[in-house]
């Protein structure tokens, strides 16, 4: 069952005139303070002086390049992490450093962070300092064991950070205890290419540039690697994220980015100079976090650093390939997914409010994965489990949240009422990871479903879609669809315009018996027709050629067919019919 919410909307909110009164609306729904938010100038950004550690990075970093010292950039094995990785160390080789070089765990034998075992990997490289990107807030112990053999340490990151920091050279996180910088939730690369805007600054008034007769760096090429690593990283959409996303999507249309960027986008099949944050989200991300869900995150930092185009594209094949392959994994874990509920011979209407989902055949790098789309299915908190051994006495969690529910804060309460239940975890309000021993599973599936039941209550949960109303008939336009493509960049925290209304249907086909193809008009304009198409739909349970009128949760988008460019609805759900 769907629950629709219209978004309320400020309409206080003075907007300029040259906007069309369908964008006025969607932006006085967007929780917009004033208009000044709808300015994305690079010359908005916020200040990276109000990062707290910036200088003491700086300092680091100045002392490095000056002693050409040994750099190790450790990076998480997502698309943040492989976006922060290739930034940093393109920046840094532009600023003169010589011995600058990456590792990046692989998840199925370190898993996550700069820990010990990470530290005795990187030894034979003999780093001087190493440098994480989207991790190391938590990593006490291998930072601890990084200095105990005389390597200096950087943290980057933007993860929530733990009562106690690890004792790091320096730390550069907006989320750590005193931080004034207002953009709580950038992403990993975000940091990264601000700590890099503050390097660049102190390197140019200390005469760096001039005196080693370099090429004073303009960072802004990378923004490309920074508005794929923000979208795919689902951060919020605040203003200066907005502005570094906006400014990266301008570059990548232009095609003024990394030849490996625009590799991903041909094989993903999307449109580089019409590229949207939603293709970034849905295209070039997934196929960049394939890599380090299924193999080794190395493959797409080579991807994305590559000069030659020939290098790039071969790269690019080989991540679709394995997002491919991840797909087949995925498709077949939702099958199996669907049998383990099956089996818990449980009605829809008494799931309980969480879920706890294991079977042994599952890929760990795609739990993650699995578990969004159980949440979608059934709108509650869910933790798919997957063995981190061959023998299995480890199971590796990865837990994901519905809107109120803050994930990472309930499975910590769980941890510190049931003592040792939980070897360790991690995470954010929507998304969370955890290790525990197989024997603890049961034992931890009853507290964690306890806990969200005294969070969420006994009340059954819906599916709530968020709606910006209905579309009036003079603006169901191909030339609104085209506005609102390029109004964002949309993302989360700053959705993408989601419309509903009543229509009278003229004609309906099935294709592949899963999608259906209509032609409709809306209620307030029986003349109008528009073309509309609803993906993945049970026909046992869709409208039948019979219906008359169909009540839809739709966006305005833009069928291209042989050159031919028309308006079409793509219908998210379908509330009723008759």
């Amino acid at each position: 069952m769907v629950k629709l919410v219209r978004r309320k909307e400020n309409k206080s909110l003075a907007l300029p005139d040259s906007l069309s009164p369908l964008l006025k609306r969607i932006y006085r729904q967007r929780k917009l303070n004033s208009a000044a938010e709808l300015e994305l100038g690079l010359a908005n950004l916020i200040s990276p002086d109000s990062m707290k550690g910036m200088d003491d990075a700086c300092n680091l970093l100045m002392q490095a390049l000056s002693d050409q010292s040994r750099l190790l950039i450790v990076a998480d094995y997502d698309a943040d992490g492989a976006t922060s990785c290739a930034l940093s160390m393109l920046a840094l080789r532009q600023m003169g450093a010589a011995h600058v070089d990456y590792l990046v765990p692989n998840r199925f034998e370190f898993g996550y962070g700069l820990t010990p075992e990470i530290i005795e990997l990187a030894m034979p490289r003999k780093p001087d300092l190493i440098i994480t990107v989207d991790n190391g807030i938590s990593s006490t112990a291998g930072v601890a064991a990084a200095q105990a053999a005389g390597i200096k340490v950087l943290i980057t990151d933007h993860h929530l950070a733990p009562e106690v920091l690890p004792s790091a050279d320096a730390i550069v996180n907006p989320n750590q205890p005193g931080c004034n910088f207002a953009s709580k939730c950038i992403a990993g690369v975000g940091v990264i290419f601000y700590v890099m805007l503050a390097l660049r600054s102190r390197l140019r008034k200390a005469g760096w540039f001039e005196s080693g007769q370099l090429a004073e760096p303009n960072l802004a090429q990378l923004l490309d690697l920074v508005a794929l690593g923000t979208v795919a990283d689902v951060v919020a959409m605040d203003r200066n994220n907005r502005i570094l996303v906006n400014e990266g999507l301008k570059r990548i249309r232009a095609a003024s980015c990394r030849s490996g960027i625009l590799e991903l986008g041909k094989v993903a099949k999307r449109n580089c100079p019409q590229l949207t944050s939603m293709d970034l989200a849905f295209g070039l991300g997934p196929r960049l976090n394939a890599a380090g869900r299924l193999n080794d995150m190395s493959v797409g930092i080579e991807c994305l650093m590559a000069n030659e185009q020939s290098k790039a594209e071969a790269l690019a094949n080989q991540l679709h390939n394995m997002n491919e392959d991840r797909r087949q994994i995925e498709s077949e874990m939702k099958v199996q997914a669907q049998q383990v509920l099956e089996e818990m011979n449980l009605e829809a209407e008494k799931l309980p409010s969480a879920l706890c989902l294991y079977d042994k055949r599952w890929h760990q790098g795609v739990i993650g994965i699995l578990a969004s789309r159980v949440t979608e299915q059934y709108h509650r908190p869910v933790i798919a489990f997957a063995r981190a051994d061959e023998e299995g006495s480890q199971l590796k969690g990865s837990a994901r949240s519905v809107k109120g529910f803050h994930i990472r804060d309930a499975i910590d309460s769980v941890a510190c009422r049931h003592s040792g239940l939980i070897t360790k975890f991690g995470g954010h309000a929507m998304a969370a990871g955890l290790s525990l021993d197989k024997n603890n599973l049961k034992e931890f599936e009853e507290a964690f479903c306890a806990e969200a039941e005294r969070l969420l209550g006994t009340t059954p949960l819906h599916a709530c879609v968020e709606s910006d109303g209905p579309v009036p008939a003079n603006e169901m336009t191909i030339q609104s669809a085209e506005t609102l493509r390029y109004a964002g960049p949309w993302g989360q925290g700053f959705p993408q315009p989601v419309f509903n209304d009543y229509f009278i249907s003229r004609q309906m086909k099935w294709i592949k018996d899963k999608h259906l193809r209509m032609k409709l008009s809306p209620c307030s304009d029986p003349n109008l027709k528009v073309d509309a198409i609803a993906f993945n739909l049970n026909p046992e349970q869709g409208p039948t050629d019979n219906c008359v009128y169909l009540h839809l949760v739709f966006r305005l988008d833009i069928n291209e067919y042989r050159n031919t460019s028309k308006l079409q609805l793509l219908v998210e759900h379908v509330l009723g019919f008759c």
